[in-house]
């Protein structure tokens, strides 16, 4: 379960947080780092602060977006310590790791950090079922990344070591689709809205995002979601027939 699970740091700009994020990693037996457009290279920096974890660092996927990063999960969760204008679907760490441990059975999944000064932007974190918030201090709530990173890696290490000394292989009897299935979905269906005019093309985006938090709060079932497709199919049939 452990190597299904990435930890995606987007627009990292401090080569020693890659390092110290993949020392974080490797101590709670996580080994598959992302990293989305880094702002720095894995220098002499980041190989000395990993620690005897530099071949997570030097073995981390680069790649240009997040959505490349995380096309292939049946999860993704962002983190994030910032409220937003439009509240997202939430989980607490420890039902982050819980629920890692039982889905990274069958498919990918990703933990997503931003950041370091900014985070997540509010375009990155709609590309996320969940958001999870580490409940620090609120009086002082400074978090670094590789300790954001370690936080959640125990909770998903945590989770897993209690499913194994169950002896209980608690597999979800439920098939998720993968981002890039959703993404294709929420393509398809902006497209239709447009087709329809339920939607102006001067200013979607007002109604997409709640459709997408709407979506990640139901969080559709594979089959459940080629419904859905096969409703907006029939759907532009229509519209073309007229």
């Amino acid at each position: 379960m452990l190597d299904n699970v990435k930890v995606v740091l987007v627009g990292t700009s401090h080569s020693g947080n890659i390092g110290s994020a993949a020392r974080a990693m490797k101590v709670m037996g996580l080994s598959h780092m992302v990293l989305v457009d880094p702002q720095c290279e894995v220098d002499g920096q980041a190989i000395a602060l990993a620690a005897g974890a530099s071949d997570i660092a030097l073995n981390a996927k680069i790649v240009s977006t997040l959505d490349q990063a995380v096309n292939d999960c049946g999860l993704v969760v962002g983190s994030s310590a910032r409220s937003r204008t439009l509240e997202w679907p939430m989980m607490e760490p420890r039902e982050c790791g819980e629920r890692f441990a039982i889905e990274g059975q069958q498919h990918p999944v990703a933990l997503v950090f931003g950041r370091e000064r900014t985070g997540l932007t509010n375009d990155e974190l709609q590309l996320c079922q969940y958001h999870v918030c580490i409940p620090a201090n609120p009086e002082y709530s400074s978090l670094n990344l590789a300790m954001a990173v370690q936080t959640l890696s125990y909770e998903v290490r945590v989770a897993h070591l209690n499913l194994v000394q169950s002896g209980y292989a608690a597999k979800s009897a439920l098939e998720y689709p993968r981002h890039q299935d959703l993404e294709l979905f929420y393509q398809h269906l902006e497209k239709v809205l447009l087709d329809t005019q339920f939607i102006s093309e001067d200013q979607p985006n007002r109604v997409m995002n709640k459709l997408r938090r709407l979506f990640s709060r139901a969080r559709p079932e594979a089959q459940e979601l080629n419904i859905l497709r096969g409703v907006l199919n029939a759907v532009e049939k229509q519209i073309a027939k007229k």
